[in-house]
């Protein structure tokens, strides 16, 4: 064993909530931070062996590419999933500065105000909408300017699509038209409605989390920042976190923390990296030969995702949609404007239009969302090999998702070697409710492509097909063809329960010295994307953390 670091604090993942911590942990200069990362940097000219890669990043149609770039993106797979025909899903995740962040389709979504209220209802105290707004705010600078609800100043850009495709303009008519009705803010009081996405991005490029919190601070001396650094165990003295062993170029070093260990790994490293560390099932862990810190049975369960399905349509000759726009000469007019004026395709995003609505009226709020766009591709090559391949064919997609799922999964180590992926079982639309709602979803999706404002454009419709009409063949269609929205969360939930990781400070159960900061610690899904609710959970740990240390210990 080589190199031993010494720091205040170890964060172990450079994700959405990671770079947060960095960032904030090092601010006052007080504190020695070391932040450790399994991929590798994520600029390009920092990091010259992974060059096209970071290129890809940055550039925010990019995403087409890293969603199946072995070089940024640790590429998980699910167990064979029975209730989606006995398939295997393969889940991205980002292995590279900024994690998801890095190769999201970078939409920002904050769900709805009731999830919040719901975290407090189950134990999570502090924890209400009123108690994570300000945290929203603090990490925002919506371009659109502030108010009650939206801030500027903050790190993270929010920014509208530079470019509004006319298609998409029709579906959003059409979503009015079919009764969800247009409105500005998808971010606002009332999520219901229909309206453009807003992005992640400035001046026409990604804003991650690592451009926006961690690239600033790396150029202080007291935050240490370690790329190609795969974490193998937290080190304990009883039952005090102490530091971190990690492996670093073939080689294991250790990062001891004075402070704190903070985890920040997302909902699949974080479990699988405490469970390494003898926090977890004792059957489990036992199983594999590791001793037991904390019997904590809650690590890897109550594991969520969001589960999309695609109705495709085709679209009369003529039509231009994003299909064209990406081939031959007028992908390279598109490139053109995109380094002249940092407009055009290349800006966008994988959904332009965004819709809540839901299955039944009697119903609080929206239990549905869209992805909506003017762009069709292999449905069988995007959900079981992340190859997104667009047709040459003009199309559209309206692709619904439940919000919020009552199906739960669990993560577990397969083996006591950090390098071996643990095994995930998503169990996908499991509860009956779940499979309501998805069919619900595709009805609503039928019901928007035939409005007029998009009917006009409309030649055929391509999925599920017009032979698929029985609430049973719609299930059938959506249990063949759907997959993960990329949104895993709440392997690490946080509450009082028998099942809870970690308590409403963020501090995992049983032990000391130790927290886990990221969407693992969400006790339920929220109803949306879920990488500004990361960046918040990122501010809102922080400031938590920094509350501790600042309090005066017992005599």
């Amino acid at each position: 064993m080589t190199g031993i670091i010494e720091a205040d604090y170890v964060v172990v993942g450079a994700g959405s909530a990671g770079c947060v911590l960095a960032a904030r942990l090092s601010e006052n200069g007080r504190y020695k931070v070391v932040l450790l990362e399994a991929g590798g940097d994520d600029r390009p000219t920092k990091n010259l062996s992974q060059f096209a890669s970071n290129l890809m990043i940055h550039i925010p149609v990019g995403y087409s590419s890293t969603l199946k770039d072995p070089k940024v993106n640790w590429l998980f797979t699910t167990e064979p999933d029975p209730g989606t025909g006995g398939r295997t899903h393969v889940w991205p995740r980002g292995k590279v500065l900024g994690g998801s962040s890095s190769i999201n389709a970078m939409l920002y979504v904050r769900g709805q105000a009731a999830d919040y209220d719901g975290w407090r209802q189950l134990g999570c105290e502090g924890w209400a909408w009123d108690d994570v707004l300000p945290y929203f705010r603090k990490a925002q600078n919506q371009e659109r300017g502030g108010c009650d609800l939206h801030a500027t100043g903050g790190p993270l850009n929010v920014a509208d699509m530079r470019d509004a495709h006319p298609i998409s303009e029709a579906l959003i008519e059409a979503c009015d038209q079919a009764g969800i009705p247009r409105y500005a803010d998808l971010n606002g009081p009332d999520q219901e409605g229909a309206t453009w996405y807003q992005v992640t991005q400035k001046n026409g490029a990604r804003c991650s989390s690592a451009v926006a919190y961690l690239h600033p601070a790396m150029k202080r001396p007291n935050l240490r920042v370690e790329t190609n650094a795969l974490a193998g165990r937290v080190l304990f003295e009883g039952k005090r976190a102490v530091g971190v062993e990690f492996t670093q170029n073939g080689e294991r070093r250790v990062a001891m923390a004075r402070g704190e260990v903070i985890l920040a790994g997302g909902a699949i490293n974080s479990p699988q990296l405490l469970q390494l560390s003898g926090v977890g099932p004792g059957g489990l862990l036992r199983e594999h030969g590791i001793e037991v810190v904390a019997d904590l049975p809650g690590v890897g369960e109550n594991l969520q995702d969001h589960y999309i399905v695609a109705a495709r349509y085709r679209l009369k000759s003529g039509t231009i949609s994003v299909n064209e726009q990406s081939k031959g000469g007028r992908l390279a007019a598109e490139a053109m404007k995109y380094l002249l004026f940092r407009k055009g395709l290349l800006t966008l995003s994988a959904a332009h239009v965004a819709a809540f609505c839901k299955s039944r009226p009697d119903l609080a709020g929206p239990d549905i969302q869209f992805h909506i766009l003017p762009a069709t591709m292999d449905l069988e090559k995007l959900f079981n090999e992340q190859k997104m391949e667009l047709e040459g064919a003009p199309g559209m997609t309206i692709a619904p998702c439940q919000l919020r799922p009552e199906s739960r999964g669990h993560i577990r180590i397969k083996s006591a070697d950090p390098s071996v992926y643990p095994a995930i079982f998503a169990n996908y639309l499991a509860d009956p409710l779940d499979q309501e709602v998805i069919v619900a979803g595709l009805k609503w999706a039928r019901k928007i492509g035939q409005q007029p404002a998009i009917a006009q454009y409309v030649e055929s419709e391509m999925n599920p097909g017009l032979e698929v009409q029985t609430d049973e063949q719609l299930l059938e269609f959506a249990r063949q063809t759907g997959s993960t929205l990329y949104h895993p969360v709440g392997s690490c939930q946080m509450g009082n329960g028998p099942m809870a990781v970690v308590d409403a400070q963020l501090r995992v159960r049983g032990v000391e010295g130790l927290r886990v900061v990221d969407a693992s610690i969400m006790p339920r899904l929220i109803s949306g994307n879920t990488n500004a609710p990361s960046i918040m959970i990122g501010e809102k740990g922080a400031d938590m953390i920094l509350a501790a240390a600042n309090q005066p210990v017992a005599a």
